[in-house]
């Protein structure tokens, strides 16, 4: 990555090159990479900083402190002393999302000068980060010399224990290529008590932190005060040595003609004394900057623009600039922007409240209106919802065109969080769409489309220009209309956003392709569960290919996985699993975890699973698509696991399952053709099974679908249940064009040719058997020959037909006969049960290569449990109970 450098105080960094953005596509701020500069009246202190010497001999460093305790500015100056780079990262709230914290974190290494390679990839969720991204840093910083010194400074502002978990894991693996230096107000969420046993923790903690009356009377030195010794000890008394409140005093002890007498009047309560020198601080300045500083102090960071927006004043900037060189706990953040020192600021906010009840929401309003029109949205929204300006904070979101966001994963928690204290009193179109995406996002159907009808009854009486809005209104009505199954709604909210969208700023629409990747994937949803293939393909695919990155990867992942699932029901296995297959690689792109999205391509390789009768690994995948898809009430992905978890049940030979699994469970405007289609298929074959055979054949008699699935399936029971003519019949009425893919025409075929061998026509019989073989191997097809039963064994031990079915549909051995199904010949070999998955090879390769179950884990970046699930597997298909036994088995296969 290019890099730039900026000064502060006596060290240079390197910044980032313009252009490079953060997961939420902001650029980064380059002021948290820089190592605070030191004031003039800094007194460095060498007990510490000898201490903190240590902490290039162990991988950890500690420095927990109470606020003000001197912690930061300790760690800087310790640093300046270090003939080596320094990664600064100064950690702010939103570093509570995982992908924000590893983003921020690879590109702080970045501006030191000490960036990893390029194959560690910058998280782009920010709520998120997957265990590959943290062993690529892991593994990348293994081996480093010198190793990187990375000092994360307020890290007690991380809440969140997977961020400590995950980086604890990255110091873990990245051996002795890493020195972490933790400054922070608390204990961190780490294994502590392990580094301290094993002499790998370098820790200053607040006894430490707090100043020697010999320190202080240093400090009083440096402000121009020179105390007795017996002042200076009441003074350290008092304050507990701690550095905030020396400084404070000194700077209120200033004024007054008698320090000593000044000091002694100090309470000894730190909270008292905090107050009191606040006060004393904040009288030595003039009324108008007093009244600014409390202005302030609502805000996290500002600058004079703003600033003077909250006071109604026009020098902020030389006020700013005066408060910062005083040492004025008002802190320079670069590019103009300032912050106030966390404590500072508190009890600032406490003092306004006295002074000016009422006022703090006032300024929280002006800043969100400021922020607003400055195009900062995310604070805009903070602010407006602390000044509980309900209308403003769901206006701006809706006029942003951000409703989108409460779908794509990317800030939907932080809405969520932001609009659930959005009490009943806000009313209007812009409350009301935001409590209809809240409620849609979390499937809270009733209450989603109660709003939703509020919101379209507001905007009809809307004056002004009300089309982000209507935009806004279209996508939801989109959302519910997928979600009740409603193909007629969706076009409508579809055609609704037509119309509307020339009247959108196309720079907006720019900003948010959320918006359209959202309404085109709900389209195709819902064109696909009314069972119109073509037109909903076409949405989908519009979606799938829409641009916007980490903004639209989730409705891209669902458009693929739902256009994997249109594949598979006209018939091509092998097209549906290599689009399911990039529906998880796409999300997988752009570091988000996985599982991820509605689970719908997992259902698909469910069932394509089965069809190669892979039946361990397809409920596998169906459990992995339940756990995603545990508050998802969306009928496709119901019917799609519907599909695959009745044909799964009756390849297990649970018709009952089968039957009961075969409704999807979500309550629908109107009913699905092919959904219908697969309840009566898999009821037909229920009864079929119980020797039901005339009510079998009824339910077949009148299908709610005709695809060449369901007429390929009926057609086969029909068979099943005696009437051959029927089934032929069935077939026969497929039109030329239909053009189905191998998983109809082998099913097909192998309908023709039972018949063929009912009727004695065993050649017949036999091209067929060799025609579905034919279309099948490629696409390890397995399920339609098991399922044929017993005739068709016979014609697979006729050798041209055998050679067919060998290595994938038959084991390798006895050798073929050239005996007819009439003659003597030996019965064929067993059908495989199942193939290897991809990761069950991986973990025979590893024992192929004497690896321990461990060092398998280790390589393939697995937990030691997952490897024995996988061992377990491999020996079941493998029909073995021992290691060497899976390798001599495996080759002989020609697995190895």
């Amino acid at each position: 990555m290019v890099v730039g450098t900026v000064a502060t105080g006596d060290r240079t960094i390197g910044v980032p090159a313009e252009g490079r953005v953060d997961p939420f596509g902001d650029p980064f701020l380059r002021t948290r990479f820089a190592v605070p500069s030191r004031p003039a009246t800094f007194l460095p202190r060498r007990r510490l900083t000898r201490h903190l010497g240590q902490a290039l001999r162990t991988p950890l460093t500690m420095v927990n402190g109470s606020a003000g305790a001197g912690k930061t500015l300790l760690v800087a100056d310790w640093t300046a002393t270090l003939d080596r780079p320094v990664t600064w990262l100064t950690v702010e709230a939103e570093e509570q999302r995982p992908g924000m914290f590893w983003a921020y974190f690879l590109q702080a290494l970045d501006a030191s000068g000490t960036p990893l390679s390029d194959r560690v990839h910058v998280p782009a969720d920010p709520s998120r980060v997957s265990r590959k991204v943290l062993s690529e840093i892991a593994e990348d910083l293994v081996g480093r010399d010198p190793a990187p010194l990375v000092v994360l400074d307020e890290f007690d502002r991380v809440s969140a224990s997977r961020i400590a978990e995950q980086l604890e894991f990255v110091l873990q693996h990245a051996g002795s290529g890493l020195h972490l230096v933790l400054v922070t107000r608390n204990e961190p969420m780490f294994s502590l008590h392990r580094y301290r046993a094993a002499g790998a923790l370098t820790e200053i903690r607040d006894a430490e932190l707090a100043f020697t009356p010999e320190e202080a009377a240093a400090l009083l030195e440096l402000h121009g005060l020179s105390l007795p010794g017996d002042a200076v000890h009441a003074l350290v008394e008092r304050t507990r040595g701690w550095a905030a409140g020396l400084r404070l005093c000194a700077l209120a002890a200033q004024e007054s003609p008698d320090p000593q007498a000044y000091l002694k009047e100090f309470e000894a309560d730190r909270s008292t004394v905090a107050d009191f020198l606040l006060a004393e601080v904040l009288r030595r300045q003039p009324r108008e900057t007093q009244d600014l500083l409390l202005r302030v102090s609502v805000l996290d960071r500002f600058c004079p623009d703003l600033v003077n927006g909250l006071t109604h004043r026009t020098d902020a900037g030389r006020i700013l600039a005066e408060l910062h060189r005083d040492n004025a706990f008002v802190e320079q953040l670069g590019q103009g922007w300032y912050r106030l020192h966390p404590l500072f600021g508190e009890i600032l906010q406490t003092h306004l409240r006295v002074r000016s009840p009422g006022l703090e929401a006032d300024l929280h309003r002006s800043a969100a209106q400021w922020l607003r029109r400055r195009g900062t949205l995310p604070e805009a929204l903070a602010h407006g919802a602390a000044a509980d300006d309900w209308d403003f904070t769901a206006g701006a979101l809706v006029d942003d065109l951000a409703i989108g966001q409460f779908f794509t994963g990317l800030r939907s928690e932080e809405l969520n969080e932001l609009f659930s204290h959005m009490g009943p009193e806000a009313v209007g179109p812009a409350p009301e769409l935001v409590r209809a995406a809240r409620d849609l996002a979390q499937s809270d159907l009733d209450r989603g489309m109660a709003h939703l009808h509020h919101a379209e009854a507001g905007l009809a009486g809307e004056t002004g220009d009300p089309a982000a809005a209507q935009l806004s209104w279209a996508l939801l009505e989109a959302v519910a209309a997928r979600l009740t199954g409603s193909p007629a709604r969706a076009e409508q909210a579809a055609e609704a956003a037509d119309e509307v969208r020339p009247e959108i700023p196309a720079h907006l629409l720019d900003k948010h392709p959320e918006l359209s990747a959202l309404l085109l994937t709900h389209l195709g949803s819902t064109r696909l569960w009314a069972g119109r293939y073509e037109d909903a393909r076409a949405a989908l695919t519009e979606a799938a290919e829409c641009p916007g990155g980490a903004q639209t990867v989730l409705p891209r992942e669902e458009s693929m996985g739902h256009l994997a699932l249109i594949d598979y029901l006209d018939g091509w296995p092998g097209r549906a699993e290599h689009k399911a297959l990039a529906a998880m690689t796409e999300t997988e792109r752009f570091r988000l975890p996985q599982p991820s999205g509605s689970g719908i391509e997992r259902l698909v390789l469910a069932a394509v699973a089965v069809d190669r009768n892979e039946l361990g690994r397809a409920q596998t995948l169906i459990d992995e698509a339940d756990e995603i898809a545990l508050e998802i009430q969306d009928p496709v992905q119901a019917a799609g696991r519907a599909l695959a978890t009745a044909r799964l049940q009756l390849a297990r030979g649970n018709t009952r399952a089968a039957v009961e699994s075969a409704t999807p469970t979500v309550s629908t405007a109107v009913a699905s053709p092919w959904a219908e289609g697969l309840e009566r298929v898999v009821a037909s074959a229920a009864h079929l099974a119980e020797g039901r055979t005339g009510t079998a054949a009824e339910l077949l008699r009148q299908l709610p679908d005709d695809g060449p699935t369901w007429v390929v399936e009926a057609a086969r029971l029909r068979l099943a249940a005696g009437e051959t003519d029927a089934a032929l019949n069935l077939l026969d009425s497929l039109p030329a064009e239909s053009r189905p893919g191998p998983a109809v025409t082998v099913r097909a075929a192998l309908v023709r040719a039972q018949a063929a061998a009912q009727r004695g026509d065993t050649e017949t019989a036999r091209r067929l058997v060799a025609q579905a073989l034919l279309g099948a191997r490629r696409e390890r097809l397995r399920r339609p020959f098991i399922d044929a039963g017993r005739w068709i064994r016979p014609y697979l031990a006729v050798g041209p037909v055998r050679t067919l079915a060998v290595g994938w549909l038959l084991a390798a051995s006895p050798p073929p006969s050239t005996t007819g199904p009439t003659g003597a010949g030996p019965p064929p070999a067993p059908v495989v049960v199942q193939d290897l998955s991809e990761r069950e090879h991986d973990v025979l390769r590893g024992l192929a290569q004497m690896m321990s179950t461990q060092e398998i884990a280790a390589d393939l970046y697995l937990s030691v449990n997952t490897v024995k699930t996988h061992l377990k597997s491999l020996y079941r298909k493998l029909a073995v109970n021992r290691r060497s036994e899976a390798v001599r088995r495996a080759r002989d296969l020609r697995l190895l």
